[in-house]
């Protein structure tokens, strides 16, 4: 394990929706950041509010030694595309929704961010995706780049409507889909999108990945468990106008049935602070398992 350096600067983000929660309490963490020392830096909106230094999100996302995330997972899976480069830590604070990202709750912050500053943690190392679309044809849009911690989907835009999806794996032909969709899902994604479609619940730190159609035409089509060695190449149906690629449920891309899609392991990995309640303690918690 890489030797840990000391954290300088740290950045707070807080969900766009600023609750008053998140305010109060980026405000306490941010008044102890300064008073130790530390530099806190916000976007100018979180800035304005709580008392941080005021920088650009592209100017954030670069300085950062740290990223104190206080939301819910959506805000968490933004960050992680933006920091995953420089492999920043991430401290993902829950504001009372389901959460499997943002572990540490609100009456844990204060003493689990004065553990990190004082080198006391480790991290959990998440594989991304990588997704490219390859429209065949030439244009300033031929080829699109996307990243993604929890999972890419491709669907159909109009309700109702069924997908073709045909996937090469490893570059063999593996499986023509007919279904509503098709979700391609790391081990952190597992227990987003991928479990509402009957994916498995795939441990966090295992090298693989879950494909899981959505309400697939064929009953026997079930979610299976790829190598995360293995690069997938997707064709959408000639019929199929109006599909779409979605990463993280935040990015997006429409797609023809001329258009390659390749997804394959990120080169970099995200790097969440491991939280002090075991996996199973966590799955248990948000599953309301017993």
């Amino acid at each position: 394990m890489a030797e840990k350096k000391s954290i300088e600067s740290v950045g707070l983000v807080v969900r766009n929706d600023y609750p008053a929660n998140a305010i109060a309490l980026a405000s306490h963490l941010c008044g102890w950041l300064r008073a130790e020392g530390l530099r806190a830096l916000a976007n100018p909106e979180t800035a304005a509010r709580i008392g941080a230094t005021a920088v650009s999100e592209a100017e954030l996302m670069a300085r950062a030694e740290l990223m104190v995330v206080m939301g819910g997972d959506g805000t968490l899976l933004g960050v992680a595309r933006h920091v995953c480069q420089r492999e920043v830590p991430i401290l993902g604070i829950n504001l009372g929704g389901l959460g499997f990202l943002t572990e540490a709750t609100t009456d844990e912050a204060m003493a689990t961010l004065a553990r990190v500053i004082g080198g006391d943690y480790e991290v959990d190392r998440r594989i991304m995706l990588e997704a490219e679309v390859e429209r065949v044809g030439g244009g300033p849009e031929c080829r699109m780049t996307f990243l993604a911690l929890n999972d890419v989907v491709i669907v159909k835009r109009p309700v109702g409507r069924m997908l073709t999806v045909e996937i090469n794996a490893d570059h063999m032909p593996f499986c023509t889909y007919r279904a509503d969709g098709l979700i391609v899902a790391t081990p952190t994604g597992s227990t987003a999108y991928a479990l509402s479609a009957g994916g498995p619940i795939v441990y966090p730190n295992l090298g693989v990945i879950v494909l899981a159609p959505i309400c697939p035409h064929t009953l026997s089509n079930r979610p299976v468990v790829l190598p995360d060695s293995f690069e997938l190449e997707a064709r959408v149906g000639v019929d199929d106008k109006g599909a779409i690629l979605t990463c993280d449920g935040q990015e997006s891309a429409p797609l023809t049935s001329n258009d390659i899609i390749r997804v394959r392991r990120g080169k970099h990995s995200v790097a969440l602070i491991r939280s002090t309640h075991p996996y199973f303690e966590i799955w248990r918690d948000k599953l309301r398992w017993g």
